[in-house]
């Protein structure tokens, strides 16, 4: 069930309606993995380069905005990469996106499965060496298909996605997956608008309290106005993951394509 989360922003309000982060606080945020494993090292990567730059002058903290798994096949190596990360000179905050969430149903019922192999689950089963049900399977095929992920998934991998949040907000910025419901106020959003919205949020006009960072619909490049920052480039299919680095006022954002270093 998806809970509501009024009252979780009442201690961000006074911090509300600033125009840039303050001095010696630098954000990244990276889009949607999809389980591109290489695209992730190398963005990871230029982001360590990226903060070792600024030798110390800047409080670096990165947001991952959640689905990195599905569709691709290094969805285990993906979740590997994100769950053992250490040694870095930035802190990391995960997002839960609706992969994840779709993943974590199956696990819990074999039922969710049909559903979430739509969704491009059945990639990341495959990622641990599970062979997917077909389509026309029954219910104990379902039933074995789940055992055998559990069996074949590292437990820190279940505990990972188990941990994720649905959002992080760092004024003037609030970081969610797929967006915000714009016909309700922030303290009203579910965890449902945080994963799974799309056309409601990116085809109104409303303005928030916070410019909303977030990945889930993938656009031909990234995109920027003054209500939000789009990062999903269809990895999976472009070989293009984008992040956004954001520093004062000033918003500037790195890829990392696939065949460059």
């Amino acid at each position: 069930m998806f809970r509501r989360l009024a009252s979780l922003f009442g201690l961000q309000a006074g911090a509300a309606g600033r125009d840039a982060l303050p001095a010696g606080v630098r954000l990244y945020a990276v889009g949607d993995v999809h389980g591109q494993d290489d695209l992730l090292d190398m963005m990871l990567g230029r982001i360590r380069a990226d903060v070792e730059a600024a030798g110390g002058s800047v409080q670096s903290t990165i947001v991952m905005l959640g689905d990195y798994i599905d569709r691709g096949l290094g969805s285990a190596r993906a979740l590997e990469r994100l769950s053992t990360l250490s040694d870095m000179p930035f802190a990391v905050r995960f997002l839960k996106g609706n992969h994840e969430e779709a993943m974590l149903d199956f696990l819990a019922d074999a039922s969710a499965g049909p559903a979430w192999v739509q969704y491009g689950g059945g990639e990341t089963m495959a990622g641990y060496g599970v062979k997917p049900p077909s389509a026309q399977a029954g219910a104990s095929a379902w039933q074995d298909a789940r055992a055998a992920l559990i069996e074949a998934m590292p437990g820190h991998h279940r505990t990972f996605l188990e941990r994720l949040e649905p959002y992080v907000v760092v004024a003037p910025y609030i970081f969610v997956h797929a967006g915000v419901d714009p016909a309700k106020p922030l303290a009203a959003q579910t965890e449902r608008d945080f994963y799974w919205i799309r056309e409601k949020f990116l085809n109104s006009s409303r303005r928030f309290e916070y410019t909303v960072v977030h990945g889930h619909t993938p656009e031909q490049d990234y995109y920027h106005d003054d209500r939000r920052i789009g990062i999903d480039t269809g990895a999976y299919l472009t070989g293009v993951l984008t992040a956004v680095r954001l520093e004062g006022g000033t918003v500037t954002f790195l890829q990392s394509r696939r065949g460059e270093r």
